[in-house]
């Protein structure tokens, strides 16, 4: 019979050094506290320059890493990586094999990405002590749709890449704005064909309806109110639901993770597509979701028993020296999350563990030397679960703060809705 069992979350591992070199007391704290999980997951935000080669694909925010990351993962004590996001293509689908064996010869459950579609898409599975635990993950984009899985056809070759949940972007404007681009883009004589061509990243979008303008690669709808719209492929969701119910049927507790760069104006707060998206998952059967994307703290949610941490932030987010875009207080700030589950991977708690990249004091000019994450000293470790209290409470989760840590305690469910 399956034991209780400890599930460790962190932020995402961007990581290009290695950090088994690192000797400091709070880096060692944090990774005693990561070994003792029977399963401790991170996403892994980069690709492995490897045997297979690769190119840069990108101009800015280009990143790869030598195999020896993966060992240093290791050391701190992660066995779960999660490997669909926006860094995962960076060397093209060289990076992508490359890092494919050099996760599977470290023995890690991984998901994310594959040699062809089909691949891809495959959950990873792996046995802990006598739980086997599925991990579904995807990556949402934007991105080019180069960089995502494709299958072989009669006309063409596989492509190795990313496992993507498809989603478009619609912006609903009022009949002014609306008529305003129209006329905009009749005065130029833009025709399909054209406007195909400034749809980077994407392939040319698809009209969803008769009403709707394709604008130079951004699609825009009369409406009467003006917003900002992420909707989700239906056939792609129930592709990777499948997945999840799948894993979920065969006896597996399921990571369903998920990477996306489609922020809210303010970074910190969770999009409603996104919250609709985990509550899908958990009920497909996932007992876990968790994303990153956003490089922030964002609030967590309970559904069903099953915890959903719509954004970890950064756990490792290794820079390059005169990179200061990153200069916010609050990517250099996050937890780790311990969840403990009983017998019946029914959620018992949960600890989270302020964390600070570099530490409080490293200078703001110094960016590139924030190596490791140190426990959060006291004031501050309590200004971040206050605030991260505050921002959860809005989504049913109640977090004291006592020994240090933010603690979600044992939770009992009121319908469909879980409080704690």
């Amino acid at each position: 019979m399956p034991s209780p069992f400890t599930l460790v979350l962190t932020g995402q591992s961007l990581i290009h050094h290695d950090v088994r070199q690192v000797s400091d007391e709070g880096f060692a704290a944090i990774k005693s506290l990561i070994r003792q999980a029977d399963i401790a997951f991170t996403n892994f935000e980069t690709t492995i320059f490897g045997q297979h080669g690769g190119w840069p694909m990108k101009g800015s925010y280009f990143g790869c890493s030598a195999p020896v990351v993966l060992d240093a993962l290791k050391d701190v004590g992660f066995n779960a990586l999660a490997l669909s996001n926006n860094h995962a293509f960076d060397l093209g689908p060289p990076g992508i094999l490359s890092t494919l064996e050099e996760v599977a010869a470290r023995d890690f459950l991984h998901a994310g990405i594959g040699a062809d579609l089909s691949q891809a898409r495959q959950p990873g599975i792996k046995t802990f002590g006598k739980r086997s635990v599925a991990l579904v993950a995807m990556d949402a984009g934007p991105g080019p749709a180069t960089m995502y899985a494709a299958d072989a056809t009669d006309q063409r070759p596989a492509r190795p890449g990313v496992n993507g949940l498809e989603v478009s972007r619609i912006f609903e404007v009022d009949a002014l704005r609306f008529e305003t681009l129209s006329s905009i883009q009749a005065m130029f004589q833009s025709s399909p064909m054209e406007r195909g061509n400034y749809a980077q990243p994407h392939d040319p979008p698809e009209l969803r309806s008769a009403g709707d303008i394709d604008f130079y690669g951004t699609i825009f709808r009369r409406a009467s109110d003006n917003r900002r719209r992420i909707l989700v492929d239906e056939a792609s969701l129930e592709i990777h639901l499948s997945a999840i119910r799948k894993a979920a049927a065969e006896g597996a507790f399921v990571i369903a993770y998920l990477h996306h760069h489609h922020w809210e104006p303010s970074w910190r707060n969770v999009p409603v597509w996104v919250q609709t998206f985990a509550r899908t998952c958990i009920d497909a059967g996932a007992g876990v979701f968790v994303s990153h994307g956003a490089p922030v703290l964002q609030p967590i949610e309970i559904y069903r028993h099953a915890p959903m941490f719509y954004g970890l932030g950064n756990f490792l987010f290794h820079l390059n020296e005169g990179e200061v875009v990153w200069s916010a207080p609050e990517v250099w700030k996050s937890v780790v999350a311990t969840c403990r589950f009983d017998a019946d991977a029914q959620l018992q708690s949960i600890d989270l563990h302020p964390i600070v990249i570099g530490g409080e004091h490293l200078g703001a000019q110094n960016y590139h030397e924030r190596i490791v994450p140190v426990p959060a000293p006291k004031a501050l470790a309590t200004e971040m679960i206050e605030d991260l209290a505050t921002r959860s409470h809005a989504h049913g989760v109640s977090i004291s703060f006592e020994n240090n840590r933010g603690t979600i305690n044992q939770c009992h469910s009121s319908g469909i809705k879980t409080v704690c």
